[in-house]
């Protein structure tokens, strides 16, 4: 599919344009529902709170994920530099990520989307799985398993600050770590220093599972992941408020619409689907009303054999 078939070049100009209100509405946002969740758990600290919390914050926490994306592709404010710092700092370094190593693996896997040579391929290509792979995958998520081998690595990545040899590669991981210590300072001078805990606690758990799901979403069990018409290979879910909020921040369900054309922001994506839709482009295509229908469809009992041990 080519865009330039739905869409006139003067409505490509429209799509494509960057906004620095709506994008800074949007870190705002982010942020200030993350300290909300936080001032919630210093005032109803309980197990229940506390659970809550870790729970709320995954999604913000993939919030962040999307403005680092949308900085990635440079197409979240208008200024490059902006779009650096902001990406940089306030959304990839505190989710133990880094913007350019980010940016690097993701524009190939849009330049190889629908082929062999796709990056991010081992994340989704082998399913649908069974329900038994499945419980396997989101037991080693919830219990820190996954995010613990992943910390792990940041961790060990950042030591080589202290080898020559090593400098260059760590300094993104040094800068991983140097952010969560800004965080953890924040909270010790407003709310409780105590409370950084719930961050890191839903990095290694549940944020670990909301990746996955969201990965799952976005091209696992797809029509035909080998084929270079996002209508194939990536999937669009149109959910409610509650799974908006845990696996959709910012947007980011709309991840058909971004293969589509990925220079489009994720503030305009819900406009383009509309249009879209109205025109016909997604005839023949499911779009998936919810997170959990899209599980259903991507876990089977009648899934494969040799992908029920992954």
């Amino acid at each position: 599919m080519n865009i330039r078939d739905y869409l006139h070049p003067d409505e490509i100009r429209y799509f494509t344009a960057r906004s620095n209100w709506r994008a800074g509405q949007m870190v705002l946002a982010n942020w200030l529902s993350i300290w909300l969740v936080f001032y919630i758990a210093s005032i109803w600290t309980n197990p229940l709170g506390i659970l809550l919390a870790v729970v709320l914050l995954s999604g913000r926490q993939l919030g962040l994920a999307v403005i680092m994306h949308d900085c990635g592709h440079n197409t979240f404010f208008t200024s490059p530099v902006v779009n650096r710092l902001v990406g940089q700092w306030l959304a990839a370094r505190p989710i133990f990520s880094d913007l350019t190593l980010f940016a690097r693996s993701h524009l190939e896997h849009h330049r190889a989307a629908g082929t062999a040579d796709d990056p991010d391929l081992a994340n989704y290509e082998k399913y649908p799985v069974s329900r038994a792979s499945f419980r396997r995958k989101l037991l080693r998520d919830i219990s820190g398993q996954t995010g613990f081998k992943l910390m792990s690595y940041n961790f060990l990545s950042a030591l080589g600050i202290f080898k020559a040899e090593k400098r260059d590669a760590a300094r993104p991981y040094v800068g991983m770590i140097l952010a969560q210590l800004i965080l953890y300072i924040l909270l010790a001078l407003t709310l409780g220093g105590w409370l950084y805990l719930l961050w890191f606690g839903s990095l290694l758990t549940s944020y670990m599972l909301v990746i996955r799901v969201r990965q799952v979403a976005e091209h696992g069990a797809v029509p035909k992941l080998m084929d270079k018409d996002p209508r194939q290979h990536a999937r669009t879910i149109v959910p409610g408020w509650l799974e908006r909020a845990l696996f959709a921040p910012n947007y980011v369900n709309y991840h058909l619409e971004h293969h589509f054309m990925a220079s489009i922001p994720c503030y305009r994506l819900p406009e383009l689907h509309r249009l879209l839709k109205a025109r016909g482009a997604y005839s023949g295509t499911r779009i998936f009303d919810s997170y959990l229908e899209v599980v259903r469809h991507a876990v089977t009992d009648t899934a494969s054999g040799h992908q029920t041990h992954n």
